[in-house]
């Protein structure tokens, strides 16, 4: 078995139904929701594309998948958009544009684009499956593990079994890169405190806050990116 086959089986077997949530909160599960044969087929292509070797990987975390972004791809960090004109899968069924996509595919191209990025590293979440929470106008919007306490103490021995699962993968744990660097930060570096799972952990400023509310910036935040991860 190549990596490739090892995230997609990892990707596959991920479930959250036996984990009792705080009412109002969902988790959504791209591998097994309605979309599933489409996402299935894309995660298929890009990791076979990217990761069809046993080369060992560094690990970057986000926090949790988004509607817009894995949520509707299946692949971290990455809308339909970038999928096609930076990693020429096409996508035509649905079409997304997601911020943090634009932002990570400029670090992306910084590094040398995808082939040499993803040669070197993996992109997940610290919670690998997302959330969706009932506002007070009934629409469903998207929700971090640690926005609300019973959620991020319900989802903590999930998290924790899954990073080391895909440890097991393959992937280097000399350091973990995480983005997100509050709340996303402040847990992952407790628990690895805890657990001992990586030798480092290196915050970064997440993605969509930097097109948020550092747009103009841009350029200076994809340099720290690409000085923290070593180029």
């Amino acid at each position: 078995m190549t990596l490739a086959d090892r995230i997609l089986a990892f990707n596959a077997s991920l479930d959250m139904s036996h984990i009792q949530l705080p009412p109002d909160i969902r988790a959504m599960n791209p591998f097994r929701e309605e979309n599933a044969r489409l996402i299935n087929r894309v995660t298929q292509q890009f990791y076979k594309r990217f990761y069809n070797d046993n080369r060992k990987r560094k690990l970057i975390v986000g926090i949790n998948p988004g509607r817009l972004g894995a949520g509707l791809t299946g692949v971290p960090f990455t809308d339909t958009k970038r999928l096609f004109s930076e990693c020429g899968i096409n996508v035509t069924e649905v079409r997304s544009h997601e911020p943090s996509s634009v932002f990570v595919y400029e670090v992306v191209n910084g590094f040398g684009g995808p082939q040499a990025f993803y040669d070197r590293f993996y992109i997940h979440s610290v919670c690998p499956l997302g959330f969706v929470k009932v506002n007070e106008k009934g629409k469903e919007i998207n929700y971090n593990y640690y926005d609300e306490k019973p959620l991020q103490e319900a989802v903590t021995p999930f998290i924790l079994d899954t990073l080391k699962q895909q440890i097991a993968l393959g992937l280097s744990t000399e350091k973990v890169w995480c983005m997100g660097s509050g709340k996303n930060f402040k847990f992952l570096k407790k628990l690895n405190d805890q657990h001992a799972l990586f030798n480092e952990v290196i915050p970064l400023d997440h993605p969509r806050y930097v097109v948020q509310y550092r747009a103009k910036k841009i350029p200076e935040y994809v340099g720290k990116y690409l000085r923290a991860l070593g180029v």
